[in-house]
């Protein structure tokens, strides 16, 4: 690990629980929730009785309701010294850790609950559930006006725009794919598994050009949790431990002017330089990676934003293999969003834990000292990233 200075971690990841996930509408949100909970309380070899601490996040198209704060009695938890729900869109469920311990740092609490559910898969399906304005020119009406309408149309407009500026085409999307394919593959749990030839991808469907329906996350209903504790305390369990080593949020500020490129500019820069700045590293310091990708060309970008390509190098950089499985660069281990499974923020959180713990069976990374784990919400605009490792020093 490239390092500068050596750092010890205060707090970890100590359980990880899930639900089921499935395409069927035969639970909750809040129904998976709790079943994730409880299973993460058992993962860490705790009782319920020992969390004192709870948040929660849903997917910011539904309710407060959908996952209320009084899950807490769902779950059967006593009193708590934190509780809140967190809305930072996708960037939602690394800022839930990093609260956690923050507030762990500051001794208001020992043990966070951190809980994610979703059930946007219903009979027909989870388009209209996804089918809403993204609202990106920030007047309200304007989008759905002129027909602009749901996440995959804003990024259609960021994948146009990166064609244009870098000469690349739907061949680059492919590639991106493609190698979230392979390693689902070797993911039992993935819910694509089959290879993608690239007959199969360019025969695919249009979602909104040029945007394939193979480009676009795969949602599933179900929930991931996971709990929070000191570093001390760490090592009390029966699972390793998954060492929080940094955090880093960045949020792009209005780029909707002559001069700017709010299509491909996203949070990812920013976030990027907090997270390595605290941590006195660069991009070389990472062994793998886990990124938010619900569109094919959101792992272009994210290669690019955090610096382990230059502007207009993400595309070959995947071609050429470096991040499929026996690359020099690992990313997205399960089959991230596009081949595994969507649950927003979580998904690549649950991969990082189970890399680090060593359980990632056919698809276990060569090297996981260091791990790049990343959320975000809107177009790339809110973004948050975080560094784990299997060892508390580092």
């Amino acid at each position: 690990m490239n390092v500068a200075r050596k750092r010890s971690a205060t707090a970890a990841v100590i359980g990880l629980g899930e639900s089921t996930f499935s395409r069927k509408s035969d639970k909750t949100a809040r129904a998976h929730a709790v079943d994730a909970c409880l299973g993460a309380v058992s993962d860490a070899g705790l009782k319920v009785a020992e969390i004192d601490g709870l948040l929660l996040n849903r997917s910011p198209i539904e309710p407060s309701s959908v996952l209320p704060l009084h899950l807490k009695r769902d779950i059967g938890l006593g009193d708590l010294s934190l509780l809140a729900s967190i809305e930072a869109e996708g960037s939602s469920a690394i800022q839930m850790i990093q609260y956690a311990a923050l507030a762990i740092g500051a001794g208001m609490v020992e043990k966070v609950l951190c809980v994610f559910a979703d059930a946007p898969v219903g009979a027909t399906g989870a388009g209209d559930a996804y089918s809403i304005s993204m609202n990106l020119i920030g007047l309200d009406g304007w989008d759905e006006r002129h027909g602009l309408i749901g996440a995959t149309g804003g990024f259609a407009l960021s994948v146009q725009r990166y064609f244009y500026l870098y000469g690349a085409d739907s061949n680059a999307l492919f590639e991106a794919a493609a190698a979230d394919r392979e390693w689902a593959a070797l993911n039992p749990k993935a819910f694509l598994r089959k290879p993608l030839d690239k007959d199969e991808y360019f025969a695919s469907r249009w979602i909104v050009e040029p945007l394939r329906l193979f480009d676009c996350a795969y949602p599933v209903n179900g929930a991931v949790a996971v709990i929070v504790s000191s570093a001390d305390r760490a090592t009390d369990g029966p699972n390793p431990p998954v060492y929080l080593h940094g955090f880093g949020q960045g949020h792009s500020g209005a780029r909707n002017f002559a001069g700017d490129e709010p299509e491909i500019q996203t949070g990812a820069e920013i976030a990027g330089r907090n997270l390595f700045d605290g941590l006195g590293a660069t991009p070389r310091a990472f062994d793998f990676c886990e990124f938010y990708n619900p569109f094919s060309i959101t792992t272009i970008l994210a290669l690019e934003g955090y610096g382990f390509c230059k502007p207009g190098e993400g595309a070959d950089f995947i071609a050429d293999g470096a991040t499929r499985p026996g690359g020099k660069l690992p990313a997205n281990t399960g089959g991230g969003h596009l081949s595994s499974y969507y649950l927003q923020g979580m998904t690549p959180v649950h991969e990082a834990i189970v890399q680090i713990r060593g359980q990632g069976g056919e698809r276990q990374a060569p090297s996981t000292n260091l791990g790049l784990v990343t959320g975000f919400g809107g177009r790339m605009e809110y973004h948050s990233a975080m560094a784990v490792s299997p060892h508390r020093d580092i």
